[in-house]
């Protein structure tokens, strides 16, 4: 059991300093590519961040567990979200705090990620009557569809706003250098974080299965916890530096992300996911929206002093979180006993 601990500590600390690096890398990458750092937050170090969801989820669905895979990509999801609300909390500056106003740039990537954990939720639900072309069923090609979609959006987006202002200053040579050595970084801190995931991912597995929980709420909360450590390491790294539109974009991103991650968690489970897992994933999905709503009202709500627990607000959101996971461990416990 200690080794298992020792390696659990180990595989979180390499992580973390990796994802400190990843942050700031992606940062200067943002400036100097002039892409901007919601566009690089809610893709590049996004994906980047989501590389243990891969690498898990991938290696659980050919073990023939997928409620641990999805699990995994709903409960990351709400972790992520949680991981906002908390580094929210620690940086209350009058203007700069990412569920103020200013921040309402992200409501449009925030919506796109209610959009595809929507339609995951109702490919859940609709598991029963799943449709397929081959090994992949419409659900899953439907949220890939949509994510491109959302994309495009996003960046036409993106270059529409640079346009408007186009006297904003852009990093380049004269201002620290191209992007190479940046990108060559980023890269090898992101190879670090693949190497380093499955180490923690399995230790985490051994670490649960001692307590006798089920599949889905291990991979509701325990591996999700475990696989958002980039996450919640980029996003805190973010906010201390000042990014807020990275650290934000960072969270929305990899929520979308986990949605297109089903995708090859059901081409690598061999058949039709959504028919293979438990009801419960579609609760998560239905908490995520739920979560994720809050948190864009929060972005268009204005009012010079808030009140805890009733305005859209950081300490709403930690309680939804918390309130969808305790539900998660009882629906969880139901259904093993019917």
């Amino acid at each position: 059991m200690l080794a298992v601990v020792v390696r659990f500590a180990v595989s979180a600390l390499v992580i973390v300093v990796a994802g400190t690096l990843l942050t700031r890398l992606g940062d200067t990458l943002a400036e100097r590519t002039g892409f901007g750092r919601v566009l690089v937050g809610a893709v590049l170090l996004a994906l980047a961040t989501s590389l243990p969801e891969v690498t898990v989820d991938v290696h659980a669905a050919r073990l023939g567990n997928p409620d641990l895979a999805v699990g995994d990509l709903m409960g990351s999801s709400l972790f992520n979200l949680l991981i906002l609300a908390i580094a929210d909390l620690l940086h209350r500056a009058p203007a700069s705090g990412m569920f103020k106003h200013s921040a309402v740039i992200h409501a449009l990537s925030a919506t796109a990620s209610i959009l595809l954990t929507a339609l995951a939720g109702m490919a859940i639900l609709a598991g029963g009557v799943a449709i397929g072309l081959g090994r992949v069923g419409l659900g899953s090609i439907a949220i890939l569809c949509s994510y491109l979609f959302v994309l495009r959006l996003v960046y036409r987006d993106q270059r529409l706003d640079a346009a408007g202002r186009p006297n904003t200053p852009r990093d380049g040579p004269g201002d620290g250098g191209g992007w190479g050595k940046p990108l060559l970084g980023f890269s090898a801190c992101a190879a670090v974080i693949l190497v380093a995931a499955p180490h923690l991912a399995r230790s985490a597995d051994a670490i649960a299965e001692q307590s006798g929980l089920g599949g889905t709420f291990v991979g509701t909360t325990l591996v999700a916890l475990v696989t958002s450590l980039p996450e919640l390491v980029a996003t805190l790294t973010a906010v201390r530096i000042g990014a807020f539109a990275l650290a934000a974009g960072n969270i929305f991103g990899s929520n979308a992300i986990n949605m297109v991650l089903l995708f090859p968690v059901e081409l690598a489970h061999g058949d039709l996911l959504f028919r293979s897992v438990s009801p419960v994933h579609a609760f998560t999905a239905l908490a995520v929206v739920l979560v994720t709503a809050v948190v864009v009202m929060g972005q268009l709500y204005r009012v010079e002093s808030r009140r805890m627990f009733v305005e859209p607000d950081a300490l709403l959101v930690i309680t939804l979180v918390v309130g969808a996971l305790l539900a998660v461990y009882f629906l969880g416990d139901m259904s093993q006993v019917r």
